[in-house]
Order: structure tokens, then C-alpha cells, then sequence
């Protein structure tokens, strides 16, 4: 079983290769002034007075706003805060932070549109 393989073929590189050093490079030859983006003012929008706190909680679940998190302000019985919601379970609203808000504690909660 000696078998003799046959050769590889390769091809013998003569000269210097930098292709690579032109793609890199080429956004340095190219002097672009970057604009930074002022922050808008945010707009809390109403989801609607005469609905109860579920009801807006599912509003928002089911708006098509809402694809995995939900930026929303919502009004506690002692403080007010402005969080990302990702999801709900029946007595807590989960953050992105991995905080649970208590949905009995929740005196309003509304979109923030930015």
C-alpha cells in the first residue's frame, strides 16, 4: 500500500501582494465629517384615560410599536420612571434590565415616542 500521491500544485508568488492595504486604507483617503445627532425632545404619548391598567398593558404588548421591548413611562404609587419593557407575566411587568414592577403598584403607563 505505498502508493506515491501525486504532487500539489502551487504557484510560486513573485511579488509583493498588499490588495489588502488598498481596501483598508481607502476610508482614510476619504475625509468625511461625521454629524452627530441632537436628542430630540421625548413625547409621552396617552394610550387613553378611560382604559384601566391591563387594558393598556395589553395595548401595548399588542401595538405594532412593540417587537421585543417597549420604551414606556409609568407613574408608581411613590415615584415616576421612564424603562424598557420586555414582557409581562400575571402580577409583574419585566424590564430590560431584569427588574419586575409590580402591576398592582402601577397608577398609569403610557409610550414614550422618540
Amino acid at each position: 500500500m505505498n502508493k506515491k500521491l501525486p504532487n500539489v500544485f502551487a504557484n510560486k508568488i513573485d511579488k509583493n501582494v498588499n490588495n489588502n492595504e488598498k481596501v483598508f486604507y481607502s476610508k482614510l483617503d476619504e475625509k468625511k465629517t461625521i454629524k452627530k445627532e441632537e436628542k430630540s425632545e421625548t413625547k409621552v404619548k396617552d394610550l387613553g384615560s378611560n382604559l384601566n391598567i391591563n387594558q393598556k398593558i395589553n395595548k401595548i404588548f399588542n401595538s405594532t410599536k412593540y417587537v421585543y421591548k417597549a420604551d414606556v413611562h409609568i407613574s408608581l404609587k411613590d415615584e415616576q420612571m421612564d424603562c424598557r419593557i420586555i414582557g409581562r407575566n400575571s402580577t409583574h411587568l419585566i424590564t430590560i434590565d431584569n427588574k419586575l414592577i409590580p402591576i398592582s403598584d402601577i397608577i398609569d403607563i403610557s409610550f414614550i415616542e422618540k
